[in-house]
């Protein structure tokens, strides 16, 4: 780490410079994914009140590997330091209810003005046009899925209630869409000079991800069916018992089915499971005969032994991994999925280590989350601004800090 708080140039953004400003997951985390990868990230928060979510241990995670500042945007002072801090970098990221920043006289051409190459993308719930009665509205990661339509097609079938698919989905999917739209915008800049305005609604990266259930019901009708503990296409895919634990058998391909069956007592290629299969439909008698050979064979075995064996001739199975099972199974150990970093206290943080695996540029975890307004007066002074300047910016309610 340099001794200004900036990352010492690792992974293939560290030129790239990042303003986020927006509470809870969606627009941090999408700014985090950036910052994992050597970007420098400067996260805004707001001077009335800290992310709420700062009390949760996630806030350790999604605001690593960056620097915070609390300040005061819609007052004529705020928008000063917006403005001179937006002069000098490559993307903004805000999610908000459409239309906040416009209404603080920050609007797209605002920005532009000060910085023609900036890259801005917009998150929130519903879009930044549609319907006012919408656009207009907040939303959180359980409205998403139910207005997305994920939400309905979990849960077990008709009259049971559709249900959440956890953690934080479509927060989650909304800031991987976000990261990659900046940086393709971020990229076309580079070459333009001219930067770009990203539109994006949370419900509508789900909608964008629905595989088959959304194009068959548009193209052929058919509407899709919650399937409970089940799937709707592949028959024999679900959770089975075995002696210590659950197990999760997916039998599809030539090779599940070829050796597989036979090692099951099936054979491939009978009149019930015919020749041409390379999985079993749902609901036919075949995926019937397959789920109760699974069923007695994982009875009758631990979960590693069902993992290994299945797995040996072709049955892709795996483990119901609990968070205890995570840490100490060897694949995760040998490859670092869980990493270790210090906090703003000093205190290690455990969690989940860089994704992306660069083998010319890998990340880096170099800082843990910022206090409350940490990196009010080294950002200042990077502006300009003197040790009387900035008192008098907290005296105002300008800054804010714990």
């Amino acid at each position: 780490m340099s001794e200004n708080n900036l990352p010492s140039g690792f992974g293939p953004l560290d030129d790239v410079k990042v303003i986020v400003s927006g509470v809870a997951y969606a627009g941090p985390f999408a700014a985090s994914l950036m910052a994992d990868y050597g970007s420098q990230v400067l996260s805004i928060e707001s001077t009335v009140a800290p992310d709420m979510i700062r009390t949760g241990s996630v806030f350790q995670q999604i605001h690593r590997n960056q620097r915070a500042i609390a300040l005061n945007v819609p007052s004529e002072k705020g928008r000063e330091i917006f403005l001179k801090l937006i002069k000098d970098c490559d993307i903004f990221i805000e999610n908000s209810k459409a239309g906040q920043w416009s209404k603080w006289g920050l609007d797209d051409e605002a920005l532009w003005k000060v910085n023609p190459r900036l890259v801005i993308a917009h998150i929130s719930g519903f879009g930044q046009t549609g319907l006012p009665e919408y656009t207009r509205r907040g939303s959180w990661d359980a409205i998403g899925q139910a207005f997305g339509g994920l939400m309905s097609m979990n849960g077990l079938p008709n009259p049971a209630p559709p249900i959440i698919s956890n953690p934080y989905l479509c927060d989650y999917f909304t800031a991987v869409y976000a990261s990659w739209g900046c940086l393709a915008a971020y990229i076309k800049a580079l070459k333009t000079g001219k930067g770009d305005s990203i539109d994006l609604a949370q419900y509508e990266t789900l909608v964008y991800t629905m595989g088959d259930a959304i194009m068959n019901f548009l193209n052929k009708g058919i509407p899709y069916k919650r399937a409970g503990l089940t799937n709707p296409k592949y028959g024999a895919w679900r959770t089975y018992q075995c002696k210590d634990g659950q197990i999760y058998c997916a039998p599809a391909g030539l090779s599940a089915m070829k050796k597989g069956l036979a090692f099951l007592g099936l054979q491939h290629g009978s009149e019930d499971i015919p020749e041409k299969w390379q999985f079993t439909p749902a609901g036919t008698k075949g995926a019937k005969m397959l789920e109760e050979k699974l069923t007695e064979y994982c009875a009758a075995h631990t979960v590693d032994e069902t993992d290994k064996e299945l797995n040996a001739v072709g049955i892709l199975a795996s483990p119901i991994m609990t968070h205890e099972r995570m840490v100490d199974h060897p694949q995760y150990v040998a490859r670092d999925v869980i990493a270790q970093w210090n906090d703003a206290n000093g205190d290690a943080i455990r969690g989940p280590d860089t994704l992306i695996r660069f083998k010319n540029h890998p990340g880096e975890i170099w800082r843990g989350a910022p206090r409350y307004g940490e990196d009010n007066e080294e950002v200042l002074r990077e502006l300009g601004y003197s040790p009387q300047q900035i008192d008098a910016l907290y005296q105002d309610k300008t800054l804010a800090k714990e």
